[in-house]
């Protein structure tokens, strides 16, 4: 079998959909250069990075200390409404940050870096659980992963590893060796060794449920995470109270002897970003979320091979995954899920700047963030630290499946006034997916609102 490349199907499974106004690319060496060249997007809707937006997590945080050490009051009260206009305002921004997220989708001529964002972003799930973490994540995202999802496995595996966003969520910040210093001077038996982000650093983030760890090695690689806390303005801080006394070993190579500190957890890490089953974890993971529920095991393969060869340079990964036969098989197989339906809604309507600009964060919260939770994907919550999953049953379900009728018939026309002709929209949004039943009921809709939703409503639009 050999590799037919199709612009259509590049939109539309390696990117966000098909565009009326943006060329789709010409080939798979175009995308590549793509993922290569600047970074348009971010420079023309930037978000908040994380660096910039911690100073608010401290704020926030001495607000709340203050307000508790407080016996007035008035003057408690008053702390206590600076804590809500801080929330209210992150809130704010967190939903601005969705409008540009979609704007990105809609504008790019690069939408495989948008895909592989949320790709990685979901590899590495992190919620912030307290505080203004609750919505940063988009900071952490814009910061951390969007950068180096283009290098080296290992330099992005260490990033999100060692970051605030990460500690927190996992309860990192609070874990202690028990015969750590700190653990001594409390006199507490055990100290407050936490294995949360261990078990997941193996499970999920590198070798795979099935990746030949032990418990034993969960519990080692813990007490060597040992140390990694954050400041109170919410910035990654090494406590060297908080460390086990080394060496600790992990998969059999002992870490923490000629290292101390970070360089042995970034040394653990660089070794686990190498090992084999972290090449096949990845590459499977790949090839299910771009390709098929159940993919070519050839092209499984072949992604782990290239991934393993190249020192897991991640654009070796990506160029070997677009040039495999099994990428261009014709037909659309995955659903999309929940963010990425309405993305390619946005896509194929043109969405600009001035007609989300006018939205206000509630009417955004109200016409996307809302109905994509319904639809079952909350925006950067969820429920575990395995992510949102990428079985298509999960998405087709009938609430699902209502919820997007409901968004498709109600939000596109409150997103665009001037919409487009319903004939030539299907051609423009499908391509040569479209069918003529499609076709048919787009022409025979009652009013061009209807005809216009119902093409999202289409089986044909909600796969990829």
């Amino acid at each position: 079998m050999t590799v037919t490349f199709s612009s259509e199907l590049a939109e539309i499974r390696f990117g966000c959909g098909l565009s009326p106004v943006v060329a789709a690319p010409s080939s798979v060496g175009d995308m590549l250069d793509g993922l290569n060249g600047p970074d348009d997007m971010a420079r023309r809707f930037p978000i908040t990075p994380f660096s910039d937006y911690s100073p608010r997590i401290g704020e926030f945080r001495d607000i709340r200390i203050r307000q508790r050490r407080l016996d007035d009051p008035d003057a408690a009260l008053k702390l206590q409404d600076q804590a809500r206009q801080l929330s209210r305002a992150a809130r704010a921004d967190m939903a601005g940050w969705y409008a540009r997220h979609l704007l990105r989708c809609s504008q790019t001529a690069t939408a495989l870096r948008e895909r592989l964002q949320a790709f990685w972003s979901d590899h590495f799930t992190t919620v912030g659980k307290t505080s203004l973490f609750q919505f940063a994540g988009s900071p952490f995202e814009e910061e951390v992963i969007r950068p180096r999802m283009t290098g080296k496995f290992a330099d992005l595996l260490i990033a999100v590893t060692t970051h605030p966003m990460m500690l927190q969520f996992l309860d990192q910040q609070g874990s202690a060796g028990p015969n750590s210093p700190l653990a001594k001077s409390r006199k507490r038996k055990g100290g407050g060794l936490n294995e949360n982000l261990a078990r997941e650093v193996l499970e999920l983030h590198t070798l795979g449920v099935d990746g030949g760890y032990s418990q034993t090695d969960v519990r080692e690689l813990a007490k060597l995470l040992t140390g990694m806390t954050m400041t109170k303005a919410g910035q990654f801080k090494f406590d060297a109270r908080m460390i086990e006394p080394g060496p600790e070993t992990v998969l059999g190579q002992s870490y923490g002897q000629a290292e101390i500190g970070v360089d042995a957890i970034h040394a653990v890490l660089r070794d686990l970003a190498a090992h084999p089953s972290t090449a096949r974890h990845l590459a499977r993971k790949l090839a299910v979320h771009f390709v098929s529920d159940a993919p070519d095991a050839a092209l499984v393969d072949h992604l782990a091979t290239r991934y393993s060869d190249s020192g897991g340079d991640l654009m070796a990964v990506y160029a070997a995954l677009l040039n495999h036969p099994s990428a261009w098989v014709p037909g659309l197989r995955n659903v999309k899920p929940p963010q990425a339906y309405v993305a390619s809604a946005c896509r194929a309507l043109a969405i600009t700047p001035d007609m989300i600009g006018g939205f206000s964060p509630r009417e955004i919260m109200r016409a996307i963030m809302v109905p994509t939770r319904l639809m079952g994907q909350p925006w950067q919550r969820a429920s575990g630290p395995d992510g949102f999953t990428e079985e298509d049953t999960a998405w087709i379900t009938p609430q699902g499946l209502s919820a997007r009728v409901r968004w498709a018939m109600t939000v596109p026309a409150r997103l665009r006034a001037d919409l487009p002709d319903p004939r030539g929209f299907v051609d423009q949004a499908l391509g040569g997916f479209a069918t003529d039943p499609v076709r048919f009921a787009a022409s025979a809709a009652e009013t061009r609102a209807h005809a216009i939703g119902l093409l999202p409503s289409s089986p044909a639009f909600q796969r990829r």
